[in-house]
């Protein structure tokens, strides 16, 4: 536990809990635990699971600096000793149920971020089940003993300092921040633990001399406008401070959804590309119908051959799930970024459904001009939403395959 007689943070936080009861539960390097469970060769070995591309890495491997979602052969040059598996998807779906439902049985108060770690509001339970730290050192035995891996459990007032006391205890460890111990935790660290801190924020940051959350907080909220705007300022600056009031939210809803395809570093054509899209298209709209839920955004992610990324996206004037208009917006999208792919190569293509609302029987869509292929389209959605997301394939994606589809949780 961590800790410290140093002055208070009561008076310049703001929480409404008394005591550190809200846990982050992450299973550690998950993919790549799942894989050395299952076959004890590639215990204690560096593993890498994933093929043009790490799609994750176990602490043997990290320690020699690999990382997601770095091209494989960079990691190989890294580590090349290192094991390299294909994924497994349905494993890990597998382990996934299986540790939620640990979760749920140690609290009804569950908030899944994605498939391998949650929040977990254990505040209350004190008589039933124990203090807080007692009951995230039981969480930790039960996900050993019943799935065999390992997790790692922050224990805070706050869902923010939780996670960051997760993330802070890996590998296989249990932190707990006191609650008169907040700030001589949180300010020595990088401000890249801060939410909504990433490499452009932090590069900012650092060019103007703050590298430590400390040193953010002490600058002011004003200040710290001037440097990253007022929006990020004040969610930048309340975290600094442990201010986090939001509940563990048992109700909340994906609010987006999507999927991606690694192509490697072999030219593609377009003909080529504009299958893989559609068959992105297609998966999420099933996904999208299966929820029940209607997207009102659609966004193209592109990784070009020189690992920069870029993001094109457009709103609908009406939500929808009908996969003819998806289909004919992420070609739109498609089509405006040929010229940037044709100059710069194409390693992977990503498609997300954002802005989700649950669906409205009466709802009625606005459609976009019909695609050449809108019958088939139809078509296949309804041979999708019957027998199921894998039963039937575009021509097109013959020997190709339609990529890998990461498992998530249940919406």
């Amino acid at each position: 536990m961590f800790v410290s007689d140093a002055r208070s943070s009561s008076v310049r936080t703001s929480v409404a809990r008394a005591e550190a009861s809200i846990l982050h539960a992450d299973l550690d390097s998950f993919y790549a635990s799942v894989e050395q469970r299952d076959a004890p060769r590639l215990r204690g070995k560096p593993v890498i699971v994933g093929g043009g591309v790490v799609l994750a890495a176990s602490y043997e491997a990290k320690a020699l600096g690999v990382r997601t979602p770095m091209n494989a052969g960079a990691a190989l040059r890294l580590c090349p000793h290192a094991i390299v598996v294909p994924p497994r998807m349905s494993a890990y779906a597998e382990a996934s149920r299986a540790v939620f439902e640990i979760f749920r049985n140690t609290t009804p108060e569950v908030e899944g971020i994605s498939i391998d770690e949650a929040f977990l509001d254990v505040g209350g339970l004190r008589r039933l089940s124990g203090a807080p730290m007692e009951i995230a050192r039981k969480l930790r035995a039960d996900v050993r003993a019943e799935v065999g891996l390992p997790i790692s459990v922050g224990v805070a007032r706050t869902k923010f300092l939780a996670k960051v006391a997760s993330a802070v205890s890996k590998p296989d460890g249990l932190l707990e921040v006191a609650p008169d111990a907040e700030l001589d935790f949180l300010h020595p660290l990088p401000v890249e633990r801060l939410w909504g801190v990433g490499e452009v924020t932090a590069a900012t940051l650092h060019d103007h001399g703050i590298t430590r959350i400390g040193q953010l907080a002490e600058l002011g909220e004003r200040s710290l406008t001037a440097v990253v705007g007022p929006a990020a300022a004040r969610h930048l600056y309340a975290l600094a401070w442990a201010r986090d009031p939001r509940p563990v939210d048992t109700g909340r809803r994906r609010r987006s959804i999507g999927a991606q395809r690694a192509l490697g570093r072999r030219p593609r054509s377009p003909d080529e590309i504009e299958a893989y899209m559609e068959g992105l298209a297609d998966r999420l709209g099933h996904r999208l119908r299966a929820a029940r839920r209607v997207c009102r955004t659609v966004v193209l992610r592109l990784r070009f051959d020189d690992f920069n990324r870029a993001t094109r996206s457009h709103t609908l004037p009406d939500a929808t799930d009908r996969g003819t208009t998806l289909l004919r917006t992420a070609g739109l999208l498609l089509t405006a970024a040929m010229p940037m792919i044709r100059e710069r190569g194409l390693t992977l293509i990503g498609l997300s459904l954002t802005n989700l609302e649950d669906a409205d029987p009466r709802q009625l869509t606005l459609p976009l001009e019909p695609r050449p292929n809108a019958t088939l389209d139809a078509t296949l959605d309804r041979l999708r939403d019957r027998f199921g997301a894998g039963t039937v394939t575009r021509a097109a994606l013959l020997g190709r395959g339609e990529g890998l589809s990461v498992p998530l949780l249940p919406d």
